[in-house]
C-alpha cells in the first residue's frame, strides 16, 4: 500500500524547507507567489490534503496564551533552567496588558503536548521555551507549523527551523565577550559547551569567540573546544577532564552561567584561582552569577524585552499579521571573574 505523502515529500520535490511548504499551502504572504504556486502545484499532484481537524487554534478564540516549559536537566529538582524564570515575569505582564490570560504548563518531550493543546482550544497559540536538545523535539514543533498552529518560540534564528523564533544574537555574544578576554591580555582559550546542532545556540555562541580568536591571529593558541550541556555538573566534568591535560588554557568560555557555575567548582578542587590562573566567563546573567566566587563575568539577554517580544509576535499571528524572526542584541556584563 502506497504511503500517505507529507509535507517533507513535498518540500523535498519543490525544494524548500518544510516550514516554506507550511506557509505556501496556508497562502502566506511570506513566501512569494512563484513558490507559493509551485508547491501548491505539487501538493495536488501528490494529493496532500492538510487535515483541517488538527487546525483548531485558529477557528476558536479563547482569550488565552499557553506558556509551555519543556524538561531541561537540572542540577536541582525543578528540570527548569533558572535563565527562563526571568522571562517568565515579563512574559505574564505583557499578557495581562493585551488582554490574555497565561496558562502556565510543564512539558516534557513524551507528552502529546503538540496534539492536545490543537485539540482541546485551551489557548488561542503556544510559547515554546526551554526545549533542551533542538533535534530532539523539531519533529513537534514542525508538525504545529504543518498544522497551522499560531506558535513563537524562544531560540536560535535559523530559517530552516520551523516557527517564529525571538532569540539573542548569540554569535555577536561569543564574539564580544571573547574580544574582552583578548583585550585583558589572554592568550590560550578553550571554550566549555556543546558546539552543535544539538544546541543551535551554543552553536552560535562557539563560532563567535572562534571567529574572534581569528579576528585577532590566536587561532594557534586554541586548547580545544569541550562538550557540555547547560547544567553544573555538565560544566563541572567538561574542566575535570580539560585540567587533565598539561596544555592549560588562560582564559575558558562557557556557553551558559550554569556551566561556567561548575568550571569554578572544578578549578576550586584543582587548586586553580580564578582569575589569576585561568579566566572565566559565563552567558545569561542567571541572578547566582553575581554571587559565586567569584562574581560571574557574563553576556545579558534581554529577558524583559525577549517576553514581550514573544507575545506581542503571538499576538500578531493569531490576528494573521506577517511576523518575522527577531534577534536582540547582548549586553557584556563584566564581574570578578575576568
Amino acid at each position: 500500500m502506497k504511503s500517505k505523502a507529507t509535507s517533507f515529500d513535498i518540500a523535498y520535490l519543490a525544494g524548500v524547507s518544510q516550514s516554506t511548504v507550511s506557509r505556501a499551502l496556508s497562502n502566506s504572504s511570506l513566501v512569494n507567489a512563484e513558490t507559493r504556486e509551485r508547491v501548491q502545484q505539487i501538493a495536488k499532484e501528490l494529493n496532500y490534503k492538510v487535515d483541517k481537524n488538527a487546525s483548531n487554534l485558529r477557528k476558536q478564540r479563547s482569550s488565552t496564551i499557553a506558556l509551555l516549559l519543556f524538561e531541561d536537566p537540572s542540577s536541582d529538582d525543578s528540570q527548569i533552567n533558572p535563565f527562563f524564570i526571568a522571562m517568565l515575569g515579563s512574559i505574564t505582564k505583557a499578557c495581562s496588558a493585551a488582554g490574555y490570560d497565561l496558562l502556565v504548563s510543564f512539558q516534557n518531550l513524551q507528552d502529546d503536548w503538540h496534539a492536545e493543546y490543537e485539540d482541546s482550544h485551551k489557548a488561542d497559540g503556544l510559547i515554546l521555551l526551554g526545549y533542551g536538545d533542538y533535534l530532539d523535539y523539531q519533529q513537534k514543533i514542525t508538525q504545529l507549523e504543518e498544522q497551522n498552529t499560531h506558535f513563537v518560540r524562544w531560540g536560535a534564528h535559523d530559517p530552516n527551523h520551523p516557527g517564529v523564533s525571538v532569540g539573542s544574537n548569540n554569535y555577536q555574544g561569543g564574539f564580544m565577550i571573547t574580544e574582552h578576554l583578548i583585550k585583558q591580555g589572554r592568550q590560550r582559550f578553550a571554550f566549555i559547551g556543546e558546539a552543535g546542532n544539538h544546541y543551535p545556540e551554543f552553536m552560535a555562541r562557539f563560532n563567535g569567540h572562534t571567529d574572534a580568536l581569528s579576528a585577532h591571529q590566536l587561532d594557534e593558541y586554541f586548547v580545544g573546544q569541550f562538550d557540555a550541556i547547560f547544567t553544573e555538573d555538565a560544566g563541572y566534568e567538561a574542566a575535570m577532564v580539560l585540567f587533565e591535560d598539561d596544555a592549560k588554557p588562560d582564559a575558558i568560555v562557557c556557553a551558559s552561567d550554569l556551566i561556567a557555575t561548575g568550571v569554578l567548582r572544578a578549578m576550586n578542587d584543582n587548586g586553580l584561582h580564578c582569575p589569576n590562573d585561568i579566566a572565566v566567563v559565563g552567558y545569561d546573567n542567571i541572578p547566582v552569577s553575581a554571587y559565586t566566587t567569584p562574581a560571574l563575568t557574563t553576556v545579558q539577554q534581554n529577558t524583559k524585552l525577549a517576553g514581550e517580544l514573544l507575545v506581542s509576535n503571538l499576538i500578531k499571528l493569531i490576528n494573521g499579521q506577517s511576523v518575522t524572526d527577531q534577534l536582540m542584541s547582548g549586553e557584556l556584563v563584566i564581574r570578578k571573574s575576568s
